[in-house]
């Protein structure tokens, strides 16, 4: 039985009473953090320095604060409005200040990107791990408590692990129920009830912290715009999807930019052929897109098996797109793959399931439960010693050896339509606050379809592989990595000089994976150029001090200049494609450094369709595109308001600015003669419309020359 609490302090000296002061607490990344119960412990182990208190977890999230005058301005008002009464995690707080005390160690493997970079505790207890070894890890280390934040519908019995099943679904298969162990649940009624493996018994937990009082915001990070570079990335990747296909997609601007141009290829067909057309992308890559590709409408649609359920996939759940449905039985899978039966029952949907003895021609009370399962045999009918039993009491007997009951059981026992089956699985969820709306007002039928699961069940195919080998036919693994070598390496989770930027999460799980199917690709996403110290460098590079996936996993790069097909090329085939679609800018010296390694032939030049890549050559098709209402840097919305964004750019460009004094000077002249009422409602938005201190002044003259006349409406 489990003992539930209202004080979060008193949960805490609970679960130091049931397993000591060493506290080896183990919670979800992201969302599922149970962030009362963590800051109680938290509060106990800085009053006692004989508390030992390591939390492991990841992906460690806070409502963003500002460093200079500027940014805090900026985003305190925004920050009060989108996150509103979200407890931040004040291991983390004391963290960002170096003030974490002796007695506590917080070990992450994956960072938000570049947030720990100058973190020293963070960078000394980062584990470097796939995602699907987590588990495994925290096994060896011997965490003894459990800690998760847990949805509850009044309709339902257990608990739903809801945005978080992927790690503690394989902790507590693998522990069991032992009393030196406390499993500690915090409910959260703004929290979606997720279905599939999410859901739990309540008496899985031991301890449980429930009060209206903490019923808090769930921590939603608010959607950004996504850049002309992104789109271009997302429309070239959008060209490799297969319709009928299974997809993966990672958070950000890059899965969101794919998932527009998903739409206009499905809801309007003819504009984005026209646009592919316009482009040149036919010319330039129509053979790997013919061949691994698709650009028609989704009419078979789509099933998503993604580590991280994105926010971008409602938008293709709402639109058909994500509709192709999957079951949990191979059997069943596999007659579906063929053809032989659909989802629609009849009396030939149970013949195939004899033939294929996925049952027996006497039905046993295991044959019952599978046929009720999905849907053959409908609601309302009962198994009793061999015999179906419906509602009025009659009794057919359960053999199909027999013309006359198997009549009977065909006119009277079947189900119209196959149930319990998936068009999404997913093994966490992280969105904007309209994700979670979107999620808790939609209909229970519709979010069933969404089957929540553990990490090790979404992100590999051991020991279930039969099955997953059958629900992701071309299967598209759609990820973003940093940079590329030109041997085809992709480094995508830490810098040459050791320190971390992220992690490696489930993105070598889904390389892999693409290998192991015989019609999966995995689809990096990158960026063609990056910053470096203010200066504009490629990201397609000869060489790099660190490696996150090998090059002989390469397979399909994608930059905002096209499509590098690399998989079983030579190492001069994949230099020259990389360098293809890298930046113009920086390709005479890729050659150089590629050639003089004997990595290219020597009279190796750049076609001529692949000379013109410039950032201006894609800013001026966005204008075109643009102007026909197509590309939009916010196609689903934002948490920003139109003053913010354009605040939003003008801080981003101070802030690249500001290691220039030069730079920062000519600001400051260019200042002097710009004044009137446009500007107004942007200084006063950041309190500036009348500054008192000598900062206030001249950030308000800073802002005042970076707002350029073309933004200010």
């Amino acid at each position: 039985m489990s003992v539930t609490f209202t004080n979060e302090f008193d949960c805490a000296d609970a679960i130091i009473a049931r397993v000591g002061k060493q506290l080896k607490v183990a919670t979800p990344l992201a969302a599922g953090k149970p962030i009362p119960i963590l800051n109680a412990l938290y509060r106990r182990a800085k009053e006692d320095p004989g508390i030992e208190l390591e939390i492991y977890t990841a992906l460690t999230l806070a409502r963003p604060r500002g460093k200079s005058l500027l940014e805090r301005r900026f985003l305190e008002p925004f920050t009060e409005r989108v996150f509103g009464d979200y407890p931040d995690p004040d291991f983390h707080l004391d963290r960002e200040q170096g003030r974490l005390p002796p007695n506590v160690r917080v070990i992450e493997f994956y960072f938000p990107a570049g947030k720990q970079l100058d973190s020293r505790h963070s960078q000394e207890n980062y584990v470097s791990a796939n995602y699907t070894h987590v588990a495994r890890d925290l096994l060896d280390v011997g965490v003894n408590v459990i800690a998760q934040l847990v949805a509850v519908d009044e309709d339902e019995e257990g608990f739903s692990l809801s945005c978080n099943p992927d790690i503690s679904l394989d902790l507590m298969a693998a522990l069991g129920k032992r009393d030196d162990l406390a499993y500690v649940a915090q409910v959260n009624r703004n929290l979606p009830f997720m279905y599939g493996d999410a859901v739990v018994a309540r008496d899985s937990f031991d301890l449980v912290l429930d009060d209206p009082c903490f019923d808090h915001r769930i921590f939603a990070p608010p959607r950004v715009p996504i850049s002309d570079a992104d789109h271009m990335i997302g429309l070239y990747a959008s060209t490799l999807i297969k319709d009928g296909g299974e997809l993966q997609v990672g958070i950000g601007a890059l899965g969101d930019a794919l998932v527009y141009s998903m739409l206009l290829r499905h809801r309007d067909n003819d504009v984005y052929r026209d646009v592919l057309r316009v482009l040149g992308v036919e010319e330039k890559f129509g053979a790997v897109i013919r061949k691994k590709g698709d650009t028609g409408r989704f009419n078979k649609g789509l099933f998503g098996a993604t580590e991280m359920f994105v926010d971008s996939f409602m938008h293709l759940i709402d639109a058909g797109i994500m509709k192709r449905r999957v079951y949990d039985h191979a059997i069943l899978q596999r007659l579906l793959n063929e053809g032989a039966i659909t989802e629609e029952v009849t009396a030939e949907t149970v013949y195939h399931l004899l033939e294929r003895r996925a049952i027996s021609p006497r039905l046993t009370a295991k044959d019952f439960q599978f046929l009720r399962t999905f849907g053959i045999l409908r609601e309302g009918v009962e198994y009793d010693d061999g015999y179906l039993v419906l509602e009025d009491g009659t009794r057919i007997e359960a053999d199909l050896n027999q013309e006359a009951c198997a009549d009977h059981l065909f006119a009277q026992c079947l189900g119209k339509r196959m149930a319990n089956g998936a068009i999404v699985h997913g093994a966490f969820f992280l969105g904007p606050q309209v994700f979670y709306d979107w999620l808790n007002t939609m209909p229970k039928e519709k979010r069933r379809l969404i089957h929540m699961k553990s990490v090790t069940r979404v992100n590999q195919l051991y020991g279930h592989e039969e099955l997953d080998r059958l629900h992701r036919k071309d299967a598209r693994f759609v990820n973003t990595t940093m940079m590329m070598t030109l041997l085809g390496g992709a480094v995508s989770d830490q810098l040459a000089d050791g320190r971390v930027v992220s992690g490696v999460g489930g993105q070598y799980n889904f390389v892999a994976m693409a290998h192991a199917l015989p019609d999966g690709h995995a689809l990096l996403q990158l960026r063609s150029t990056r910053k470096e110290r203010g200066r504009v460098r490629s990201s397609i590079v000869f060489n790099y001090g660190h490696i996150t996936i090998p090059r002989h996993l390469r397979d399909i790069v994608i930059t905002e200049y096209g499509i590098a097909d690399l998989r079983g090329k030579t190492d001069s085939e994949v230099a020259a494609a990389l360098i293809e679609v890298a930046d113009s800018r920086f390709q005479e010296a890729l050659i150089r450094e590629a050639q003089q390694a004997g990595k290219l032939r020597n009279n190796y030049r750049v076609p001529g369709q692949f000379r013109n890549n410039f950032p201006e050559t894609i800013q001026a098709h966005m204008i075109r595109l643009r102007s026909e209402g197509l590309f939009r840097p916010l196609p689903f919305g934002t948490d920003f308001t139109d003053e913010e964004l354009v605040l939003g750019k003008a801080l981003k460009s101070l802030k690249s600015k500001a290691a220039s004094k030069r730079r920062i000077l000519q600001l400051l002249l260019r200042s002097a003669g710009r004044s009137g009422g446009a500007l107004e409602p942007y200084l006063r938005r950041m309190g500036l419309e009348a500054p008192k201190t000598l900062e206030e002044r001249l950030y308000a003259r800073l802002l005042k020359a970076e707002l350029a006349p073309s933004q200010i409406k």
